[in-house]
């Protein structure tokens, strides 16, 4: 797998790269979500593609002081081969070359799996609580 920066024309294999992961709320519309990511520090939105297909992704973010993880995704055929790792390997140098001292990421608790994949890479779980406001509320497809 080649991990490389998103492009544009990702965008609809990505969007159902996503939906076939679960990762998909309709409080947040996954293409306003890349919109606004590509505002702001592109290069750390990657996508993952094996064979000339987009098969994995993940969006880092820093405002400098914590690195965030968001859309880690790999196609569930192609799980289990390393692609999840990998990605989150180029997002982790990507954010050690800000100088990112600390990356943060949200799990929902019911996900056993993907909380387990995130300790066998070193994570562990904060005593932290966290909370969320809206600020804007997404309509799907708008």
């Amino acid at each position: 797998m080649i991990v490389r920066p998103f492009e544009p024309s990702d965008e609809e294999t990505v969007v159902e790269l996503w939906k076939r992961c679960d990762l998909v709320r309709a409080w947040n519309d996954p293409r306003k979500d890349m919109r606004r990511k590509l505002a702001v520090r592109p290069d750390l939105f990657l996508v993952g593609v094996e064979d000339g297909r987009v098969v994995g992704t993940v969006m880092a973010g820093y405002e400098g002081h914590r690195g965030w993880i968001n859309y880690l995704a790999v196609d569930p055929e192609l799980r289990r081969r390393g692609f999840g790792r990998a990605l989150m390997d180029a997002a982790e140098q990507k954010l050690r070359e800000c100088g990112c001292p600390k990356i943060n990421l949200q799990i929902r608790p019911t996900n056993r799996a993907v909380i387990e994949f995130y300790q066998r890479l070193g994570f562990v779980v904060d005593q932290a609580i966290s909370m969320g406001k809206r600020l804007e509320q997404d309509e799907p497809g708008s």
